[in-house]
C-alpha cells in the first residue's frame, strides 16, 4: 500500500462533523470519522496531542475547553482525566491508535501539534503498525522530525511552516535549488491558500512542487466554486470541512475513488 493512490486525494477535515450526519460540532470524534468512512472518504485528517502520562489523543486544541465538556491542557492531564471528556458533551476524546486501528485501509494525516504528542504518536503508529497508511506533519519542522526518528519504519511526511517558507523563496525568485533544498525531507506540501497577505498557492508553486515530485494539498476548502478553481489549478488534494459537496463535486468532475 502507498499513502498517496487515485489522481486525487479527497481530505475530510477532523472527520466528518455536520449536521447532515448528525455529528455537528464532534470535531475528531470517533463518530466524525466513521461518519467520513460511510460517505466512502479513504482520507481523513486529524491532529495529536500527548496526555502527561504519555498517551496521544485526537483532538486539535491544546486544551479540553472548546470542543469538549471538559477542562484544562492535555498535556498537564492523565488520560484517566481527559477520557471522561466528552467532544460536544456526547463522544468521548479517541486515543490516536483508535483512529488509526478502527479503519483498515483508512489513510489518517497526523498532525503533531505539541512538543508532548512527539513519542505517543509515534507509539500509536507502532502500535498499530499503520506506517503505510500515516501521513505525519506539523507546522514545526523540528517536531516532525522528532516523531520521525522514533519509528521503526519511514512514513509519508508533509512540510512545516520553515520548509514552506523556504520553498516559496525559492519559487518566487527562480532559485530551483533553495526550492528543492527545502522539500527534500518531504513528501507533500500540505497549506493553506495564502496566509495574510503571501500567496501560498497558485499555478506556479503548484507546477514548481509537481517539478519536484510532491504533491500538493489545500486546507480548508469548503467553498464548491473554490475547489473547482483549485482542481483546475492541479492541485492533488483538498481537505475540508464540507466532505458532503467535495463528494458531489469530484463525482461530477470523475474524480471520486
Amino acid at each position: 500500500m502507498t499513502y498517496f493512490e487515485g489522481p486525487f486525494q479527497a481530505l475530510a477535515h477532523r472527520g466528518f462533523a455536520h449536521a447532515s450526519a448528525g455529528t455537528e460540532g464532534l470535531e475528531n470524534s470517533l463518530a466524525a470519522f466513521g461518519a467520513a468512512v460511510d460517505l466512502g472518504y479513504r482520507y481523513v485528517e486529524t491532529d495529536a496531542h500527548g496526555t502527561a502520562d504519555g498517551v496521544a489523543v485526537a483532538l486539535h486544541d491544546e486544551s479540553l475547553d472548546r470542543t469538549t465538556d471538559g477542562t484544562g491542557l492535555v498535556a498537564e492531564l492523565p488520560w484517566s482525566e481527559v477520557s471522561e471528556a466528552r467532544i460536544g458533551g456526547v463522544e468521548p476524546v479517541p486515543l490516536l491508535e483508535d483512529v488509526l486501528g478502527g479503519w483498515p485501509g483508512l489513510r489518517v494525516n497526523v498532525d503533531v501539534k505539541h512538543n508532548s504528542s512527539v513519542g505517543p504518536v509515534a507509539r500509536a503508529i507502532e502500535k498499530t503498525a499503520s506506517w503505510d497508511r500515516v501521513c505525519v506533519t506539523s507546522f514545526d519542522v523540528a517536531r516532525r522530525r522528532a516523531t520521525l526518528a522514533k519509528l521503526s519504519r519511514p512514513v509519508t511526511t508533509s512540510a512545516g511552516r520553515k520548509e514552506i517558507a523556504a520553498f516559496l523563496a525559492g519559487v518566487r525568485l527562480h532559485v530551483r535549488p533553495l526550492a528543492r533544498r527545502a522539500l527534500r525531507d518531504v513528501d507533500a506540501l500540505q497549506v493553506p491558500v495564502g496566509e495574510g497577505a503571501v500567496t501560498v498557492v497558485d499555478i506556479a508553486s503548484i507546477d514548481a512542487a509537481h517539478a519536484l515530485g510532491k504533491k500538493v494539498h489545500v486546507w480548508t476548502i469548503d467553498d464548491p466554486d473554490e475547489m473547482d478553481r483549485l482542481i483546475d489549478e492541479g492541485v492533488d488534494g483538498l481537505v475540508t470541512d464540507r466532505a458532503d459537496l467535495l463528494k458531489d463535486l469530484l463525482i461530477g468532475r470523475g474524480l471520486w475513488e
